[in-house]
């Protein structure tokens, strides 16, 4: 009675409690509820994968059965329900729930109706192609292991996950006191902001933002506006409003119908519908006569019929406000940090896991170097053999056991027990010439491969350097496109809302003063006019670049070494007409000796699109838009420029285009843009014009049925001519004549191709204006000089010509040149 009495201790139970409750807080917490944020993976989805691992269900084998699988994590890792593990591994294997399925699942596994899979008995599974990659490696010591529940198996504490998996499909769970939620991203989005990372340890999630915008949900539908997105990213919590794609269909008769054919995340179609139909049967909705679902493996498809005398728009916003066709969808980017639980923004996730896969890198790297040295050593011992061939084999031959064979040759030339033993184990093939050469030509080959290890294991450069390949390489075997759109919110004010949008005039002088003003700032004139002044300027200064935009589009800067640097349009200060403006080095980080060539602005970064490069030696490129829309603030090289030549303009095309280009000496040359192959950012281009000497180009445009080539020389003369006049020839000639210049008219200062319908502005190095009318510029042919345009003081010359693109519709009357003058 006495020994049972010592083994009883006294506590207090509010003392039990909380150690027992805390306890059991921390286990939800770090083995169950919580994903890690180096492989973005519960404890429960890492062992599912880690023993299909092990069980061999790699893509390229057959499907085994669910449970089989469920049967082994459960034995041998994971100690739960039956249920629960199979519902995980059935919502690894939902196209609609994972952004990348980590699961391939043949079978009943569900659907959006929520519909639940059909037994493990019934099911079969495997891996897919992408989870090979959150395993790669994983048998080159790049993870540790911990021992399972019962000591006899062995499971990994992380996975070496070559993809960010925690971003790219995201995660959910309810654990003591906390809850995560990260949203699913695009695969190519997350891994350029790895990789951008990994070229600037100093980038801002606003930086970052430029890679990764937002989400990217399985089942794609609309995030409604930035500014939720902007606060989850820099502080780990925020929430966006998901809104499912939906249209209206319009019958011959009039009739409205309403489709949607896409829903907000985790959104449960079977009682959207249902909800639907309460609604109007409870009439809180009306005008609608009927709702189906027509569905089926081609797609999503909610047929809603509406009445004929209803307003589709008023039921459709009736419908996002009161059903879950639009939902909000709260982020909370907490995960595990050195087994610890901390919330996230988007670089500390980012920069994390390109510290998991540093460790990842240089752990495989160590392991290979030990199994190259390793090999090199028992290759050095056959070399020793093969040197010593008749002395070794007689030693061989002279031995009466295997033991005292391997000591002999260990005692008379000092080999290891390892390599003695590699040497009576070598078959006799070995011994003829050209095997010999085969092993002289493996250490080479490892001395060299044990060398390049090395190097990497001391170089954390090319640590970084292994793994921008080995994303990339995942980036462009899995990556696909964006599924969900990003727009603008309704109901949420983001910064750019803000601003109204309006036409506005950008100039940037040649000493890289820019400024911006609204286009109605200059009155329409006729053609001989004096202009008005359009920007002060110092003596030795004058406007360069001059281009009309809306205030809300993306700017690419293009400067003479061959870089592009982005703004909006807005970002510009707004200052008055006789203004100087404000350095461009206070906006955009230009090297000295860069100047700005070209201005361009964007509307969208479509892949449809190009932009044609030519350079003042007749070097033309052409390389896909897409590729520039995510410019940082320090710029991005668009093309390689030789020592020798600039980058004289750019051109957005639309790959079937034709270009006109138009040198200092008045020559031309007219060809389509196929004739130069689309190519990389960095590419140098090919010769799209050949040049006499002492001559350069000073203009190029897209060639247009209808538009008029202009033609301005820098002594203020100008004509229009036919793009018939000019035929079309192969790239790399010399071209045509296009004007005929004196010393009148001085050289060709610019050439576009325009309608008769617009304004344009010519403006002189002193930063005079003048806008016209196309239409009042005479039309005449190649062989032609031209007419005054502008009437320009000693000293003055045209310095820039640009056509008004969009102008307001209530504009000014033209009035007589004389009355106008200021």
């Amino acid at each position: 009675m006495a020994e049972n009495e010592s083994r009883v201790t006294e506590i207090g139970i509010g003392e039990e409690m909380r150690t027992s409750f805390l306890d059991y807080a921390m286990s939800v917490i770090v083995s169950r509820a919580l994903p890690d944020v180096r492989d973005g993976m519960k404890p429960v989805h890492r062992r599912i994968l880690f023993a299909m691992s092990e069980l061999g269900m790699t893509p390229e084998k057959p499907f085994r059965k669910s449970a089989r699988i469920v049967g082994d994590v459960i034995g041998k890792y994971h100690p739960h329900g039956d249920s629960a593990v199979y519902e995980t591994m059935v919502r690894m294997a939902q196209d609609f729930s994972y952004r990348h399925p980590i699961v391939n699942g043949h079978g009943n596994f569900g659907s959006v109706d929520g519909d639940g899979a059909a037994a493990m008995r019934y099911t079969e599974a495997k891996m897919s192609k992408i989870s090979l990659e959150m395993v790669r490696d994983i048998n080159k010591d790049t993870i540790d292991y911990q021992e399972n529940y019962d000591g006899n198996e062995r499971e990994p504490v992380v996975l070496p996950a070559r993809f960010p998996n925690l971003l790219v499909n995201g995660t959910s769970g309810i654990a003591v006191g906390m809850a995560t939620n990260i949203p699913p991203h695009r695969l190519e989005e997350v891994i350029d902001g790895v990789l951008a990372l990994s070229e600037d340890p100093d980038i801002t999630v606003e930086e970052l933002m430029e890679y990764i915008p937002g989400p990217d949900f399985p089942t794609a539908a609309s995030i409604l506006g930035r500014s939720g997105i902007r606060k989850a990213y820099q502080t780990g919590k925020g929430s966006i409003i998901i809104r499912s794609h939906a249209y209206i269909e319009e019958d011959k008769k009039g009739k409205e119908t309403i489709i949607v054919d896409e829903l907000p995340y985790q959104v449960n179609k079977a009682r959207l519908v249902e909800r639907i139909a309460e609604l109007v049967r409870d009439k809180k909705i009306d005008g609608i006569t009927d709702l189906r679902d027509e569905s089926d493996r081609n797609g999503m498809r909610v047929v809603v019929e509406v009445r004929r005398d209803a307003n589709a728009n008023v039921i459709l916003n009736n419908l996002y406000k009161q059903t879950a066709l639009q939902t909000s969808f709260g982020i909370n980017m907490l995960a595990l940090v050195n087994g610890q639980p901390k919330v996230l923004n988007l670089k500390e996730c980012l920069y994390h896991y390109l510290e998991h896969q540093k460790v990842v890198i240089k752990r495989r790297t160590a392991f290979e170097l030990r199994k190259a040295e390793a090999r090199a050593h028992i290759v050095e011992g056959l070399r020793v053999a093969l040197d010593h061939l008749d002395a070794v084999i007689e030693l061989i031959r002279g031995s009466e056991t295997t033991e005292i064979a391997r000591n002999g040759l260990m005692e008379n030339y000092d080999l290891s027990e390892d390599q003695a033993q590699a040497i009576l184990d070598m078959r006799l093939q070995r011994l003829t010439g050209l095997e010999r050469d085969k092993i002289e030509q493996e250490y080479r080959e490892l001395m060299e491969r044990i060398r390049e290890l090395k190097e990497i294991l001391a170089n954390e450069e090319r640590v970084l350097e292994i793994i921008r390949e080995e994303l990339t390489e995942v980036k462009e075997k899995f990556g696909d496109d964006r599924r969900t759109r990003l727009e603008a919110g309704e109901n949420s004010i983001e910064d750019e809302d803000l601003i109204p949008r309006q036409d506005v005039v950008v100039t940037i002088s040649h000493q890289g003063y820019i400024k911006r003003m609204p286009i109605d700032t200059y009155r329409s004139q006729r053609r001989g006019g004096r202009g008005v002044q359009g920007m002060g300027t110092n003596e030795d200064d004058f406007v360069e670049h001059l281009l009309t935009t809306n205030s809300h589009q993306t700017i690419l800067f293009f400067t003479n070494k061959g870089k592009v640097y982005r703004l909006k349009a807005y970002e510009i200060p707004e200052l008055s007409r006789t203004a100087k403006g404000i350095p461009l080095i206070n906006l955009l980080q230009i090297d000295k000796g860069e100047y700005i060539s070209t201005v361009i602005p964007i509307e969208e970064f479509s892949e449809n699109a190009y932009l044609f490069f030519l350079t003042k030696k007749g070097i033309s490129k052409r390389t896909v838009l897409s590729a520039f829309s995510n410019i940082r603030k320090g710029g991005l090289f668009a093309i390689n420029v030789r020592e020798d030549d600039e980058l004289h303009g750019v051109r957005l095309t639309s790959g079937d285009d034709s270009l006109i280009i138009g040198t200092k000496q008045g020559m031309s040359i007219h060809f389509g843009e196929e004739d130069v192959r689309s190519m990389g950012r960095t590419a140098s281009g090919v010769k799209a014009i050949s040049l006499r000497a002492d001559d350069e180009v000073v203009g190029m445009d897209i060639s247009v049925e209808n538009e008029m080539i202009l033609m301005v020389t820098n002594k203020g003369y100008g004509k229009l001519t036919s793009i018939e006049e000019f035929s079309k020839q192969n790239r790399g000639g010399k071209g045509l004549k296009a004007i005929k210049l004196t010393s009148r008219t001085g050289e060709l200062a610019a050439m576009r191709s325009v309608p008769l319908d617009i304004d344009l502005m010519v403006m002189t190095i002193q930063g005079v204006v003048i806008r016209m009318q196309v239409g009042d510029v005479s039309r005449l042919g190649r062989y032609a000089q031209g007419v005054r345009l502008i009437r320009l003081d000693k000293g003055e010359a045209v310095s820039t010509v640009a056509p008004v693109i969009e102008q307001e519709a209530a504009k000014e009357e033209h009035v007589p040149a004389e009355s106008e003058e200021e």
